[in-house]
């Protein structure tokens, strides 16, 4: 697999570093919503399966009361190196009313990933809704995209590792490389 890299764009020290100062971020501010009561209550709805890595270690640095409530989308079936456009796979959480809800997600690009769910979420009446990329492409349309708390800005280039895949492989790397183009090509 390793022979598969082109280059490490974020390594593991930087993006443990990084989590934990995005982890100290929402708490404060989801304390600060609340008044500066304590406990908070949060329900976190990751989006699968690119996320499940960045959000493991997200959660172990959150000192507040969670909930996970998980949410399916597919936006980049098998090969695919572009956003083939997103569709729900399974059910959205029912009950999210009144919940301050943090949707988790590995990347911001296109933008519709982060907007569909984000639309789904709020026509069920939660409290709050905020949302928590670990990388955003540099691409007008990730830019102009909202997202609350965005970890590292990455080129426009197709990244795996850290959760993010190519075929379903490479998500157990422990860094965000680029892969040799002839691996995809």
């Amino acid at each position: 697999m390793q022979d598969h890299i082109d280059r490490v764009l974020i390594d593991r020290h930087t993006i443990a570093a990084r989590v934990r100062e995005m982890a100290e971020q929402i708490a404060a501010d989801f304390r600060a919503a609340e008044g500066g009561c304590d406990p908070v209550h949060i329900t976190i709805v990751p989006i699968l399966t690119g996320s499940l890595i960045f959000l493991a270690d997200l959660i172990r640095h959150l000192p507040l009361m969670m909930q996970i409530k998980l949410v399916t989308v597919s936006s980049y079936p098998g090969k695919s190196t572009s956003s083939q456009g997103v569709e729900l796979q399974g059910q959205l959480p029912e009950d999210l009313t009144g919940h301050h809800i943090l949707i988790v997600d590995d990347i911001l690009d296109s933008g519709r990933t982060i907007k569909f769910v984000t639309d789904l979420i709020a026509a069920r009446g939660p409290a709050s809704v905020r949302s928590c990329m670990l990388l955003r492409k540099q691409i007008p349309s990730a830019i102009n995209t909202h997202a609350d708390y965005i970890g590292f800005e990455v080129p426009d280039e197709f990244v795996v590792g850290y959760g993010l895949d190519y075929d379903g492989f490479y998500r157990n790397l422990p860094e965000v490389v680029v892969l040799k183009k002839e691996v995809f090509a």
